[in-house]
Order: C-alpha cells, then structure tokens, then sequence
C-alpha cells in the first residue's frame, strides 16, 4: 500500500477491514524504508539468522544488524496495529511474505554475491524462512483468535528469474545458473508444508511474466495469485485445474497504479467472466474460489486510487457472486 509513515500504515489497515470485509490483509507499506520492503519483512519474520543492510543491499550475517532488529521492530509494531484494530474480526484474513527463491535472488551470503549462488545457503535460507512462518502463523492466530481461515501468501516475483537463469551476478555481467525444477519445487514445498502444517492456506503469488505455474501447483499451494494479463495459454489451463481442483485462484484484474482511463467494476465482472467462459468452467460452480486483486502491489498507486482500486474490486467480486 502507499505512504511513508507509520500513520499511513494504519490508516491502510483500517481501508482494508473497511472496503475488503471478505478477505482484509496485513498491509505492507514499504515507502517507510528498506525495513519495511518485501525483503526486510520477510528477513523479520526468518528464524534462526541474522542480517544487515550493506550498500548492495541485505547479507546475511552471524547476527542481526540495526536495520534487521528494526526490521523485526516494525513488524512486530504494525501486527499490534491489526491486532488492536480489527479486534472481533471473524472470518478471513491474510498476510504475505517473500517465497524462498526471491529471497535467495535478492539477499548476498555473508562475503557477497547472492544466496541464490550457493546450494547450502539457499537451502538454509528457505529452512530458516519455514521454520519463522510457523512462528509468525502462531502469532496472527494469538493476535486473531477469531479469524476462522488464515491465509499467508507467498510472494515469489523472481521465480521465473531463478528457473530461467535470468538472475544477475553481483558484478552484473554475467548470470546465476537457472535452478533446477526438483529444487525449486522442494524448496517452495518446504514453505508451504510450513505454513499448512501451522493451520494457515498457502498461496503463491508473482505478477511476473513465464512463472512456473505448474510446478507451483505440484508444491501443495492452496491458492494460485497472478496477473491475469501475464498468463500464457499453459498457465490458463493449470489455473482452470487448480480450481477444478478445490483451490483457489487470485486473477490480478484491476491496475496497480494510478489508470489513464476509468476502470469499472463492469469491466472487471467482464473480464473475468469471458475468461471462465474460454476455459469452460461454471461461473456458479467455481466463484466461491474465485478472488479479484490488483495487478500487483499499490504502494507505487497513489492514495486516492489505492482505495478506489479496492472499491472496484469488491464491486466486481459483489457482481460476480450476484450480490
């Protein structure tokens, strides 16, 4: 979500639980610096390493620098915000947090370059990101001892990269060696496994264009989270098995930042309709499993269309269940 302050963050908790009654969310509003970015969140929430911010970015360190105690701070200040507003809050709630392989594309082992570049880190960075998810599941369910279906979902934007050996070396010449397939998919696993055995949904979210969705599917998720306009012919039908199959599917329907023209919650029931019609799935049969998101994150939106994004949505999720 947009802002810069903590006050920003609370006031998007409060837009959340205001215009998303059926799915509201733990926001992110990283514009308050590096401590609150995808990265350094789900740095807070790994057990067991340390870390700190050197000018390429986060290492992994033996402990845990200032940015990453305040990266753990934040965290632990903006789960008090939810817990405090959205007491009594019963249904379904959601949060999210780096995939493994983003993590091991973007943090440097402790002497440089990327995790992503040695087996054993990886390893142990996904092991350790695992074991803090149970942690934080426990967490949010102390925090909302009323939320009856937890989701955690998994952000994994580079993860195309990574099978695709498109991730960059330190020096930026040359390239990491792509992953292969059974590695990525056990490492993934290992996540999922984590947060289901916690009690929580896991779904796997990326806005990237050639993301793995099959072998995303084979790791357990209950919920696919994607662009809609990045889904080639293949990813369409793995999205149609997957809620053939009882999971559920996030079509990413509606701008992720501020539009050129008006979008109508007429054209998102549209869109996501002609989409079912082509793939021949009952609208009736599968719109419980059915949820409709931004393209991506809004925290490059501005405020105004932030929360206008949002009231789209419910609109055109209203329209799509014939509320």
């Amino acid at each position: 979500m947009p802002g810069t302050t903590d006050a920003d963050h609370a006031e998007a908790v409060r837009l959340v639980l205001g215009e998303l009654p059926d799915l509201p969310f733990v926001p992110e509003v990283p514009g308050r610096g590096v401590a609150a970015g995808m990265t350094g969140r789900a740095l807070a929430v790994v057990d067991g390493l340390g870390a700190d911010l050197q000018p390429a970015g986060w290492r992994l360190t033996d402990t845990s620098g200032v940015d990453h105690r305040r990266a753990r701070s934040l965290l632990a200040q903006d789960l008090d915000t939810v817990e405090e507003l959205a007491q009594g809050y019963a249904g379904a709630f959601k949060t999210q947090v780096a995939g493994p392989w983003t993590l091991a594309a973007t943090v440097e082992k402790p002497r440089g370059d990327k995790v992503l570049s040695d087996h054993g880190a990886r390893r142990e960075l996904a092991q350790a990101l695992a074991e803090g998810l149970r942690t934080h599941v426990a967490d949010l369910r102390r925090r909302l001892p009323d939320v009856d279906r937890l989701v955690v979902q998994v952000d994994e934007p580079a993860l195309a990269a990574v099978v695709g050996g498109q991730v960059p070396t330190a020096s930026g010449y040359g390239r990491h060696r792509s992953v292969d397939l059974p590695e990525a998919s056990a490492h993934l696993e290992w996540v999922v496994s984590a947060v289901t055995d916690a009690g929580a949904e896991a779904w796997v979210h990326s806005c990237a264009p050639q993301t793995p969705w099959s072998l995303v599917v084979g790791t357990g998720v209950s919920g696919l989270s994607a662009d809609l306009a990045m889904l080639g012919p293949a990813d369409l039908d793995t999205f149609a098995e997957a809620l053939e199959q009882g999971r559920t599917a996030a079509l990413g329907v509606v701008p992720s930042t501020d539009p050129a023209a008006v979008v109508s919650d007429a054209r998102v029931v549209e869109r996501v309709q002609r989409w079912l019609d082509m793939l021949g799935l009952d609208p009736e049969e599968v719109g419980d499993r059915l949820v409709v998101t931004p393209t991506c994150g809004l925290a490059g939106a501005s405020g105004g269309w932030a929360r206008e994004a949002l009231q789209v949505l419910r609109r055109g999720a209203d329209g799509l269940s014939g509320r």
